[in-house]
């Protein structure tokens, strides 16, 4: 079966780019990059389409629709409290997403405040349904666990304390044997 090409939509002016940025900011949480990165291909071509781009966003963040801060601080939350990842996964992730490392900054460590890392990353164990390492081949599987943990954000530190509840020698960990 052959695709069908998409349409070539024609590009629209402000009006039709605000309409457009609503009603992408309804599907979901955007930052201004993203939302700018959407509404580049609707746009007309130069000068004019940043201008109408500029005038949308700018009309946004009056209406109160478009916040930076505020999607950093919510997706914080959201990662933190539905998916249990580690504090650095985060940063990453936000400063992916074109939000400041000011803005990135605050929302992470307002977030992250008190809270015990080791503990979260037990919590993301369990989520992830991880086993405990055991029988012959519990050092890879020590590995492939620390690389988890590593990749969801937590610190060696945290990872250490975790294994060593485990009961698995830490110094004996080779993460270059990670396959996952």
């Amino acid at each position: 079966m052959a695709f069908k090409r998409a349409k070539r939509r024609e590009p629209v002016g402000e009006a039709g780019l605000m309409e457009y940025a609503v009603r992408m900011l309804a599907s979901q949480m955007r930052t201004e990059r993203e939302l700018r990165r959407l509404m580049k291909r609707r746009a007309v071509e130069g000068d004019e389409g940043e201008r109408a781009m500029d005038a949308v966003v700018a009309r946004l963040k009056e209406l109160n629709y478009l916040s930076d801060a505020r999607f950093a601080a919510e997706y914080t939350r959201l990662r933190k409290e539905g998916e249990k990842f580690g504090r650095r996964r985060v940063q990453q992730d936000l400063a992916s997403k074109g939000v400041a490392p000011e803005m990135v900054a605050t929302a992470v460590s307002s977030a992250y405040e008190g809270v015990d890392e080791a503990a979260l990353a037990r919590e993301y164990i369990a989520r992830k349904r991880m086993k405990q390492p055991a029988g012959e081949k519990a050092k890879q599987e020590a590995a492939r666990v620390m690389g988890r943990l590593l990749r969801a954000g937590f610190s060696a530190g945290a990872v250490f304390k975790v294994l060593k509840e485990w009961g698995v020698e830490v110094e004996e960990v080779d993460v270059v044997g990670d396959a996952e």
